[in-house]
């Protein structure tokens, strides 16, 4: 369920600072398919990834997981 959350989230969080999933990937240091498995709930990353991406959109890793 987690990662089904994170996945709308992320992907709302993203739309709302108007990046595409190229500009997110090249900010987090990852390929674009990356971020397009973590908005699909393919994947998740990993904890420090994930510090990174709350730092951009500046959200807390419960605002993030859930």
């Amino acid at each position: 369920m987690k990662e089904i959350r994170f996945a709308k989230n992320l992907r709302e969080l993203r739309k709302s600072k108007n990046l595409t999933q190229t500009e997110l990937a090249k900010l987090v240091g990852v390929d674009q398919r990356t971020v397009s498995g973590w908005e699909t709930g393919i994947s998740e990353p990993s904890y420090a990834v994930l510090a990174v991406l709350c730092e951009i959109f500046e959200e807390t890793f419960d605002g993030m997981l859930s």
